[in-house]
């Protein structure tokens, strides 16, 4: 069944805890966690400790996304701040899969996310360490803007190649734009957690958009 990751950057900063509890009794399986360092990406959003503090408060699946340089540097502290998962980019990373081992090592879900401008062929040699792939449908770095269309046919060569190399359990996620509306094109492709973040923490009723979204198979 499709898995939704509710992105953390679109809820209501001022109320934290409240807006993880509404996702979380929404039906939200994951809670994406996106930190930015201001410099890998152009935009710097929260770290360990407030990780840490929602840890607490929440017994989702903590899906956090390192938008980071060398994030090799920083996984003990998202370990002990309560990740389940790790991802990181290839972009942003010396040795990928130093890094992916590293976050093995941990105890935790490896992932892999590629910018929308980087090819699925140079997740070949790597896609062996992953526990997730994440295919950026927007450009890192903000929330609230429109998924680009040319991203989603990535989703698609993800699930080809894990096929190819006879990988079966791989988690195949996307990240940016994603709504009830346009979701259906993403999980015909191959899609297994849908991140969305405006779509369901700006909505009026998030678990009906969380409840809706699960339909879409």
């Amino acid at each position: 069944m499709l898995k939704i990751s509710p992105s953390l950057l679109a809820a209501d900063f001022a109320k934290l805890g409240e807006e993880v509890d509404k996702v979380e009794k929404g039906g939200a399986d994951w809670l994406h966690l996106d930190v930015m360092d201001g410099m890998f990406v152009p935009n710097i959003s929260f770290g360990p400790c407030v990780i840490s503090s929602l840890r607490r408060h929440s017994k989702l699946f903590f899906d956090v996304h390192l938008m980071i340089n060398e994030p090799i540097r920083y996984i003990e502290d998202y370990r002990k701040a309560g990740a389940d998962g790790i991802t990181v980019h290839l972009e942003a990373c010396k040795d990928v899969r130093k890094t992916l081992t590293a976050i093995r090592e941990k105890g935790l879900k490896a992932g892999l996310s590629l910018k929308p401008a980087t090819p699925v062929k140079e997740l070949e040699e790597y896609i062996s360490l992953c526990d997730l792939v994440l295919i950026m449908t927007v450009e890192p770095g903000f929330g609230g803007q429109k998924l680009i269309l040319s991203t989603v046919e990535k989703i698609r060569q993800v699930k080809e190649l894990c096929e190819k190399l006879g990988i079966n359990n791989v988690e195949i996620q996307a990240d940016g734009g994603i709504t009830p509306e346009n979701l259906g094109m993403l999980t015909e492709k191959g899609l297994t957690v849908a991140v969305a973040g405006s779509a369901v923490f700006r909505a009026e009723n998030p678990e009906k958009v969380i409840t809706e979204m699960k339909k879409i198979n």
